[in-house]
């Protein structure tokens, strides 16, 4: 373990990132029984691909950090047909949602 010294001019760095560790260790280290050192940088791997690409955030209308705000669907035909598929990754502990094609 390494300490990483906060720069003067963060002060809310030091949340946000207990923030990310809450999170990692409840959605994911809390339901895994990590084997050895690769096992557990494989699963952080997954985690931080899922949480900032895929994972809904409780900001300006769930939008994604690193994606755009999706289009909404307002025609009540379109909501009819939705087809949704599941992705799991890492063994079933963290899900994707997709409409199927």
């Amino acid at each position: 373990m390494e300490v990483v010294l906060s720069g003067v001019q963060m002060p809310r760095m030091n949340s946000i990132m207990e923030r990310w560790i809450q999170t990692c260790r409840r959605e994911l280290l809390d339901r895994t029984l990590i084997w050895n050192q690769r096992h557990l940088l494989h699963a952080l791997r997954e985690f931080e691909q899922f949480y900032n690409s895929h994972r809904p955030h409780q900001g300006i209308a769930n939008a994604r950090p690193l994606r755009p705000l999706p289009i909404p669907v307002t025609d009540p035909e379109q909501l009819e047909p939705l087809n949704i598929r599941r992705h799991d990754r890492l063994g079933g502990i963290l899900h994707e949602y997709h409409r199927a094609a």
